[in-house]
């Protein structure tokens, strides 16, 4: 194979036809046709003397040789946008810069505030478009299209870089006037109602199963080894909901302490340590390998986690 012949648009239509597994939306991503990209298969065929991708009652399935060339052809891709990107120098006061952000709604509702807070003090220019989980997929990470998620994540693709942003503890939100307040115990915590409260990951949330103590999350499964189980009446994955209906609804919610600290204030509320044990969790931050080098991108990077920094310093 004589490599002067080769187009290297070709690397392009592989990789992303590899990641999609599909011809439309290999073709959309790139901003091409649909025909285009057709031609560009049959060439990558023709190049490496293989299928490359199979159609099966599963769908597109790549081949053997197409899955070893994978990771080689990602990393070959990196390595030359990284040589041509070169060393710009990024200007964060007079960039327009639109970043992109999936934020669950526990970091979205203490995160997003001081970090929007240090933007306006030195980059009044650039703008925040804050998605939810599931508004997008970890593909949409991986292809940059999304310029980070902001989230706690139980698994995540090695491809991805990550950096931990904080741990947080549990707090239990009360009505100031429940009668709660003066024999908060564990018998207490079992007696009353509670909201739950949670979203995690990625995609399109499915309802929940009070019976399901796997899904439920950290704090049932806290209680279920104690062999303990709380009457869940309202499931919600909205933590201002969830913090509204503890005072309007008579309920414990049991939340993430640096979203109970948003209510600090608030004389109708009441913060308790919970009675047990709830591991703590950790936020952290992932983006993809294509967005790493980029200069804004680390600035950027660099300012969530200051702004992770005075948040902690402010509870």
């Amino acid at each position: 194979m004589n490599i002067s012949k080769i187009d290297l648009n070709l690397l392009i239509y592989l990789d992303v036809l590899l990641r999609e597994k599909n011809v439309t939306r290999a073709a959309s991503q790139l901003n091409i046709t649909q025909p285009a990209m057709s031609n560009g298969l049959k060439r990558l065929r023709t190049l490496f003397n293989d299928p490359i991708l199979v159609r099966t009652s599963d769908g597109m399935v790549p081949t053997e040789r197409a899955r070893s060339l994978a990771p080689n052809i990602r990393k070959i891709l990196l390595e030359l946008e990284e040589t041509l990107q070169g060393e710009e120098e990024f200007n964060e006061f007079k960039s327009q810069r639109v970043f992109r952000i999936m934020a669950s709604d526990y970091a979205a509702s203490t995160l997003i505030p001081p970090l929007l807070k240090a933007l306006n003090e030195v980059a009044p220019n650039i703008t925040l478009d804050i998605m939810t989980p599931s508004d997008v997929t970890f593909h949409d990470v991986e292809a940059g299209k999304i310029d980070m998620a902001i989230n706690r994540f139980d698994e995540l693709p090695q491809s991805f870089h990550q950096k931990a942003i904080w741990r947080d503890s549990f707090s239990c939100l009360v009505a100031a006037d429940s009668p709660l307040v003066s024999k908060f115990n564990l018998n207490a915590y079992l007696g009353a109602k509670h909201v739950w409260v949670s979203k995690t990951g990625f995609g399109v949330g499915i309802g929940m199963d009070p019976t399901d103590v796997q899904k439920l999350g950290w704090v049932d499964e806290a209680l279920a080894r104690l062999g303990k189980k709380r009457d869940i009446k309202v499931f919600t994955r909205n933590y201002h909901v969830a913090m509204q209906l503890a005072y309007e609804g008579n309920l414990i919610a049991t939340l993430p302490s640096k979203a109970a600290q948003l209510y600090k204030n608030d004389s109708n509320y009441t913060i308790i340590k919970p009675p047990f044990d709830i591991p703590e969790i950790e936020l952290k931050m992932i983006w993809s390998p294509l967005l790493h080098h980029d200069a804004s991108h680390i600035w950027f990077r660099q300012l969530v986690i200051a702004a992770a920094l005075t948040c902690q310093e402010n509870i």
